[in-house]
């Protein structure tokens, strides 16, 4: 197990920083998600850390030691590529005793080492198969087995999962947690995929155009997002513009006020208020509002298996994203287009970000 250090590092390509300036920590066991959309600079930091792309200005410690200019092959790393990358022409047990083949280490403690890392991602019985002859998820456990098997201080894992269809990856992503946990080894996955990042990672780092835009606990980027950017790229369909005011109320630039608590931000104060469409109460017709509900018509309704997704519009002109459980799931009825409802926020489920 290591630290890893990232100081002021950068990337450049031209003129362009496809990294900029990040300065990063990471714990001894620790698994590390870098999240984030396409170009955000994720893959790039990544590479980085393992020596495959050199650094333009800053440096990389790995377990205290200054790697910044070592090649991979010095850094004691494991790297588990998004397409795999094994040998079509070797087994299951050749491909993950190369690193240990290239390290000239005795054959009998190569073939106890790759028995150990097969078993560790339950593909002993396929040790003989071709990479042609295995599923998808099977190719990406040999690729796991293959970073392990050489006893890496760090595992660094780029989109593992994106090739993979959704059982699958659900999946690899258990196997993958799990064996990490159980080797306690410190672990960068890098992915676009926040349901990934949530259910896997200790820390979720969120990267926006070379930069950190946050870093914290699963539970603090999802629950309370510093940005409109890591609102958005977290799941917050519903961002509205106003001020809070010292009455307690969010001002609407439409000039509808949403109740909040008097916590949420500083009176008079321009940001935007973000709810999550799970929070939204919907009282349906027949039922008795409470007080601070709003009058609603849904505008449509899309069935999500778990949930039921609906547009609803309020009498004022607000549209908001609503979503509740499915019949399957205990929830009521599908609300059709049209309907008519109340809706509730409570003042909990508010949260203002900077505008």
């Amino acid at each position: 197990m290591s630290t890893v250090a990232l100081r002021s590092l950068v990337k450049r390509y031209g003129n362009v920083n496809a990294v900029d300036d990040i300065t990063l920590d990471v714990a001894e066991g620790q698994l590390v998600a870098l999240l984030g959309p396409s170009g955000c600079g994720k893959t790039t930091t990544l590479r980085m850390i393992g020596g495959f792309v050199e650094a333009s200005a800053g440096s990389i410690l790995i377990g205290g030691t200054d790697v910044t200019r070592l090649p991979p092959a010095r850094r004691n790393i494991g790297f588990g590529f998004q397409s795999y990358a094994l040998f079509p022409h070797m087994s299951v047990a050749q491909n993950v005793a190369f690193g240990l083949e290239m390290r000239r280490l005795p054959r009998a403690e190569i073939a106890q080492r790759v028995n150990q890392a097969l078993d560790r991602v339950r593909l002993r019985a396929m040790a003989d198969r071709l990479p042609k002859h295995l599923s998808g998820g099977q190719q990406q456990r040999v690729s796991l087995a293959r970073a392990l098997v050489i006893e890496p201080s760090l595992l660094l894992l780029d989109e593992p999962l994106s090739n993979l269809d959704a059982q699958l990856r659900g999946e690899m992503k258990l196997e993958i947690r799990q064996i990490q946990k159980a080797m306690g080894i410190t672990t960068i996955f890098v992915t676009h995929d926040q349901d990934e990042a949530l259910s896997i990672a200790d820390r979720i780092v969120v990267m926006r155009s070379g930069r950190i835009e946050q870093d914290g606990t699963p539970e603090s980027v999802f629950a309370a997002p510093r940005s409109r950017f890591v609102a958005e790229f977290m799941g917050v369909t519903n961002l509205l513009p106003g001020t809070f005011e010292a009455s307690g109320c969010f001002r609407l630039t439409n000039g509808a006020a949403i109740r909040i608590s008097d916590q949420a931000g500083a009176p008079e104060r321009e940001s935007v208020l973000a709810i999550r469409p799970e929070r939204i109460r919907i009282a349906r017709a027949g039922a008795t509002p409470g007080p601070d509900d709003l009058p609603a018509e849904i505008e449509a309704a899309t069935y999500r298996g778990l949930t039921v997704e609906y547009r609803l519009r309020t009498g004022s002109g607000l549209h908001l994203t609503a979503r509740q459980p499915t019949p399957a799931t205990g929830g009521p009825t599908m609300l059709e287009p049209g309907a008519c409802i109340h809706i509730g926020v409570p003042t909990d489920a508010c949260l203002l970000i900077p505008a």
